[in-house]
C-alpha cells in the first residue's frame, strides 16, 4: 500500500499509536473512515490480474456455498492452458508444476479453499501474458472479460449436465486408462481402440448426436488428445532423435523444445502455420533455422507421427 499523509497533524499523531485501536468507539469508527481511510491508496494492478482475482474468489464462493460453478471452473481451465501456450516466459515456466496439475490431474475436482486461494496468489500475475491475438488452435483458449456477478442457476449440484462438460470430465478422470491413456502415451490406436472410444463417448457419456453436435466431425481420438495433451516423456521420445543430436546447433535445439512444450499442451499439432508465430520464431523462421532443409523434413515427419497416432492404423 501507499501512503499520503494529507491528513491534519492531530489526526495522524492520534492514529500513528497501535494503542488507540484497542477500544475503538462508533465515532472513532467514522473518524478512521472519513479522515485516515482516504489515505491509502492502492498499488496500480493489471486488469487482467483482477479479473482473474474476480474468478478465482467466485470459484471459492461456490465451493463454500457447496457448489461448483462449472463455467467459472471451464473459464480457468481455458485461461492456465492459454499462458500455458507461452510456456518459454521465465515467470510462467517457474510456475509450471503448478499448471502442469491443474491441466493434466484432478488436481481442480479435488481441490479445496486454501488449494484455490494457492491457484490465484500464484497465478494472478501471469494472466497479463495471455496471448492477445489467438493463432488457430483446434481448442478455444481465447481469453474472455468475466462478470463479477454469478447466478445461483450456474452453482447446481448436477454440474455435469451438458455432453461437453461430461465427456470432458469423464475423459480427464480416467486419462491413465486404457485407450485415453494410449492416445495421452502416443501409442497408436487401434480400430478396437477407436470402438472402445465410440462405445464411451456415444454410448456411456451420451450419443453420436450429441458428439457430432458439439464437435462435427472430429475424430474421436484427436478430441481426446485436446483434452488430455500429451505426455512429456512421450513427446520427447517422439522427437528424441533431434533433442539428443549433438550436431544441432542451439536455435535448432530451443525450436524442437518449442514443438514438444506446444504437443504436450495441445495433444497434436495439426496447423503448422503456428510455427511462423511467437514463440517458435523468436530465433528466426523454420527456414532461417533450419539451412539443412532434410532436418526440418525429419522433424516434420515426427509431427506428423504424433498426429497420426491419434487416429486408428
Amino acid at each position: 500500500m501507499r501512503f499520503t499523509m494529507a491528513a491534519s497533524s492531530g489526526t495522524t499523531t492520534r492514529w500513528s499509536s497501535s494503542h488507540n485501536y484497542n477500544t475503538l468507539t462508533y465515532e472513532d469508527t467514522l473518524l478512521v473512515r472519513s479522515e485516515l481511510a482516504p489515505l491509502i491508496e492502492p498499488e496500480p494492478d493489471d486488469a487482467t490480474a483482477l479479473r482473474f482475482d474476480a474468478l478465482m474468489y467466485g470459484i471459492e464462493l461456490a465451493f463454500l456455498a457447496g457448489k461448483k460453478y462449472v463455467r467459472a471452473r471451464h473459464d480457468l481451465m481455458t485461461k492456465v492452458a492459454g499462458i500455458a501456450s507461452v510456456a518459454n516466459i521465465p515467470e510462467i515456466m517457474a510456475q509450471s508444476e503448478l499448471i502442469d496439475k491443474i491441466l493434466h490431474t484432478d488436481y481442480v475436482e479435488n481441490a479445496g479453499i486454501n488449494e484455490f486461494e494457492h491457484i490465484r496468489e500464484n497465478l494472478r500475475d501471469l494472466m497479463k501474458y495471455l496471448p492477445k491475438k489467438r493463432v488457430r488452435y483446434d481448442t478455444d483458449f481465447d481469453d474472455q472479460i468475466l462478470s463479477m456477478e454469478w447466478k445461483e442457476s450456474e452453482l447446481e449440484n448436477d454440474d455435469l449436465k451438458n455432453y461437453k462438460a461430461k465427456a470432458e470430465y469423464y475423459i480427464r478422470q480416467h486419462q491413465d486408462k486404457g485407450v485415453i491413456h494410449k492416445l495421452k502415451t502416443n501409442r497408436p490406436l487401434t480400430s478396437d481402440d477407436v470402438k472402445a472410444l465410440e462405445e464411451i463417448l456415444w454410448s456411456e457419456v451420451g450419443t453420436k448426436e450429441d458428439y457430432e453436435a458439439e464437435y462435427g466431425s472430429k475424430p474421436l481420438g484427436e478430441f481426446v488428445r485436446e483434452i488430455v495433451g500429451l505426455d512429456m516423456n512421450a513427446a520427447k521420445e517422439a522427437f528424441a532423435e533431434y533433442l539428443n543430436d549433438t550436431s544441432l546447433d542451439s536455435r535448432q535445439i530451443y525450436f524442437v523444445n518449442q514443438i514438444v512444450e506446444f504437443i504436450v499442451h495441445n495433444g497434436m499439432m495439426k496447423d503448422l502455420s503456428v510455427l511462423q508465430e511467437p514463440p517458435f520464431n523468436a530465433m528466426g523462421s523454420v527456414v532461417e533455422v533450419f539451412t539443412d532443409t532434410s532436418i526440418w523434413m525429419g522433424i516434420k515427419s515426427a509431427i506428423e507421427r504424433v498426429n497420426a497416432n491419434a487416429l486408428a492404423a
